[in-house]
């Protein structure tokens, strides 16, 4: 009895989520590395990992949510930082602004186009739409986008690591079914449509790219904030 009481002691501390998090993208980096293959993605590796050692072990999801939710509070200091790709490069940002804005604003308006459309379509409620409104920025605006408009949180951040890991498999060979050949209009279009996730992947494509990707991921979120405003008036 006293070894059930201190398990169940150690699996509700915060230690055992912030551990396992660690432990699993730990494991997706080394295994990307190993298989150096777009499908190896260190995020998605992690993400099936905590869920298959969740329900291996028969461990309640409130448990790890103890150590979770502290990870969670860096998505707000994570979306502030998101003004540092923009100051680095604001020399690029000064001589490409026209198509830079406007790529970044058409991006993420067709996203939520989209978005809203599919959902009316397939008649998801009022809370699924308002929850996957934002997949196409980061997770810190996403989850404040979809607490502002009623959703549900854990389904956009799910939401947002699926556009992400898309993005980030099927960019290289997307940019050479559509020719993009501009190192600029790759970055922007990479980090419009699929965040951090995606600029990782536009990292290894080249500098300027990752660049670009990281810049486009602060404008198409500050894009994306008045866009879901816009539209919580037709949820």
């Amino acid at each position: 009895m006293q070894t059930l009481e201190n398990l169940n002691e150690i699996l509700y501390s915060p230690f055992f989520g912030i551990v396992l998090t660690i432990f699993a993208y730990q494991a997706g980096i080394s295994i990307n590395r190993k298989a150096k293959h777009a499908l190896a993605n260190p995020i998605l590796i992690a993400v099936l990992l905590i869920i298959a050692i969740l329900l291996l072990f028969d461990i309640p999801l409130e448990a790890y949510q103890q150590g979770g939710s502290l990870i969670y509070l860096f998505l707000a200091p994570a979306t502030a930082a998101l003004a540092v790709p923009i100051y680095k490069n604001w020399q690029i940002l000064r001589l490409n602004w026209k198509p830079i804005i406007a790529g970044t604003m058409a991006g993420s308006f067709s996203s939520i186009v989209i978005v809203f459309g599919l959902c009316k379509l397939f008649g998801l409620d009022r809370s699924l739409t308002a929850s996957l409104l934002s997949k196409s920025v980061t997770s810190p605006i996403a989850a404040g986008i979809t607490e502002q408009l009623g959703g549900i949180v854990p389904i956009a951040i799910a939401a947002v690591i699926f556009s992400g890991i898309t993005g980030n498999i099927l960019a290289p060979f997307l940019v050479k079914l559509f020719h993009v050949d501009d190192p600029v209009a790759q970055g922007i279009g990479i980090g419009t449509c699929s965040h951090a996730i995606g600029t990782t992947r536009a990292i290894t494509m080249g500098e300027l790219q990752g660049a670009m990707s990281g810049l486009a991921i602060g404008l198409s979120g500050l894009f994306t904030v008045l866009w879901a405003f816009l539209f919580s008036f037709l949820l």
